[in-house]
């Protein structure tokens, strides 16, 4: 059986521009890329905090550090520069995999810069693997 398990989240980013006339996808900084797991034509699924909107497209590499999270193309139609969103990509893999496996979350400020953490991150209890 395999399951599909989360790989990687950009949690709370601000979309920063939108081009409805550019072919598609979303630009993402990709020092945000890199930490998040997600690759260059990436399938990510969107999820905006403030409209409940949800949809799918491809990731593009904008430049290291610079902030930006732009919709492109239709996308750029469901959510709207200063919108939070959620970024996420997914895996596919066996149980016996997805037993060893963590995905990869990044926490970002209002410029979507790397927030450091103020707490522990919450972790659900694995019912597979005895708590510690």
């Amino acid at each position: 059986m395999r399951l599909r398990m989360l790989k990687g989240k950009i949690h709370r980013a601000r979309v920063t521009g939108s081009d409805l006339n550019y072919e598609g996808s979303i630009e993402i900084d990709s020092s945000l890329m890199e930490a998040a797991g997600i690759l260059p034509f990436e399938k990510v699924d969107i999820w905006s905090i403030t409209t409940g909107e949800r949809f799918s497209t491809y990731a593009l590499p904008a430049d290291p550090r610079s902030g930006i999270i732009a919709l492109n193309g239709a996308a750029a139609r469901k959510v709207q520069p200063g919108d939070e969103i959620i970024i996420t990509a997914f895996v596919s893999m066996n149980e016996k995999e997805a037993d060893q496996w963590s995905p990869k979350i990044v926490f970002v400020d209002e410029k979507n810069r790397f927030k450091p953490l103020t707490h522990a991150p919450r972790t659900l209890a694995h019912p597979r693997k005895p708590a510690h």
